[in-house]
């Protein structure tokens, strides 16, 4: 199944409503229990000369990791995150993203994620540590974050 950018959706990684964001799609894969995104990244994306921002690197593993939630329906966020820099990431080149689910212990996730060249060499890695907070408590959170002032704390769930 694909995971288009949803129109009302102001994520940076995945929304179509962000007109700075980056408007990926994504593929679930049910039998698999994966989600996996290919694209290229364009120069905008950049860190140091032809390579991709080490920053915009563990955002799409962060999200990656995070789009698993869909496999249990989840309302799961990031607690911590953990990324290896295998090899630099060019812009421009095609790219794979994967992410999968390693193991759950009551509100934990724990999550792995790669980035691949088009000939299946790992660039970089990522495990992530994410809790699940129900589906009122996120909804509550997002109620919270829109309606909260510019200079609130928007961290706490």
């Amino acid at each position: 199944m694909l995971l288009e950018p949803k129109p009302d959706n102001s994520c940076f990684v995945c929304g179509g409503a962000n007109s700075r964001g980056m408007h990926l799609t994504f593929e679930q894969d049910d039998e698999a229990k994966r989600i996996r995104g290919s694209f290229r990244l364009l120069n905008a994306y950049q860190g140091g000369a032809g390579f991709i921002h080490g920053g915009i690197i563990a955002t799409l593993l962060d999200e990656v990791m995070a789009k698993v939630n869909r496999f249990a329906s989840d309302h799961a966020v990031t607690a911590k995150l953990n990324i290896e820099y295998l090899r630099p990431v060019p812009v421009e080149a095609d790219l794979v993203v994967e992410g999968w689910e390693l193991e759950r212990n009551g509100r934990d996730r724990f999550r792995q994620g790669e980035i691949r060249n088009a000939s299946g060499t790992v660039l970089a890695r990522g495990r992530g540590h994410f809790v699940e907070i129900g589906r009122e408590r996120f909804q509550e959170s997002i109620r919270s974050a829109n309606a909260a002032p510019a200079d609130a704390d928007h961290g706490k769930f």
